[in-house]
């Protein structure tokens, strides 16, 4: 099917209400009596259900769209097929799913963060969505989201207090090595590609742009990953109890 014959507005929309109903959905579901008893930590339990499911779902279709299209690898402007197009479209309606959700439930200050990430992906995404251009690229920062499998699953433990089970302990070995095949390596491997567009008053130039900022993220996130998880006597004690990114 050509890119200008799919319907973007109607798959944004569809993929958004999406989201929501599995919300409503894993909602129903029997939580923790440590997050039971607290509001906030039920909004984040709630919140990161949802983040989990979408991890999952983009992070494998992710991986197929790569197999099944490897010029995405290569051809990141010009790379397109169907099924990378739907992938980001469906990550596209997750984050203006988060966005909302986070903006409604009153936590915007404390995840501002994550709003700022929010906006600067959906700018990326949308040159994909709405131009037809950079699919292949939009494809390749999906691969992250297999990295925030782990990177969810260690939220959702720390949420509920259960650092001290060996599932916590085995899963940061294997969330930091999914941190660097998943994160760290697609982004260096991404920015080096655009970075051929530096100088240039493209598409691709605003894109660079965005891509530099969510580096400098990524390796703000890194750091207090190995801070928190493997150096923990260098953790402040007067930590923001109401952050919503937990380190």
């Amino acid at each position: 099917m050509p890119p200008m014959l799919v319907p973007a507005l109607p798959l944004l929309l569809g993929a958004t209400l999406t989201f929501r109903a599995a919300r409503h959905a894993l909602c129903r579901l029997p939580l923790p009596a440590h997050v039971r008893a607290d509001p906030l930590r039920t909004w984040r339990w709630h919140n990161l259900l949802v983040s989990f499911a979408h991890s999952i779902v983009s992070g494998i279709w992710a991986l197929l769209c790569i197999w099944q299209t490897p010029e995405m690898l290569v051809e990141i402007e010009k790379a397109w097929s169907l099924s990378g197009y739907l992938l980001v479209c469906f990550s596209a309606g997750y984050f203006i799913h988060d966005t909302v959700d986070i903006v409604i439930s009153h936590q915007s200050r404390a995840s501002w963060e994550y709003l700022v990430h929010h906006v600067m992906a959906m700018g990326a995404f949308f040159s994909g969505i709405f131009w037809s251009r950079f699919v292949g690229g939009g494809v390749l920062t999906l691969l992250v989201e297999v990295s925030n499998i782990f990177l969810t699953i260690r939220m959702m433990m720390k949420i509920n207090n259960a650092q001290h089970l060996l599932l916590y302990q085995v899963n940061k070995y294997i969330n930091l090595v999914m941190y660097f095949l998943f994160r760290l390596a697609p982004q260096a491997y991404l920015t080096h590609l655009f970075l051929g567009y530096a100088g240039q008053r493209t598409l691709g130039t605003f894109l660079l742009a965005i891509l530099l900022m969510l580096d400098v993220m990524i390796l703000v996130y890194f750091s207090r990953l190995l801070r928190s998880d493997f150096c923990p006597q260098r953790v402040p004690s007067h930590q923001h109890k109401d952050k919503f990114l937990t380190e």
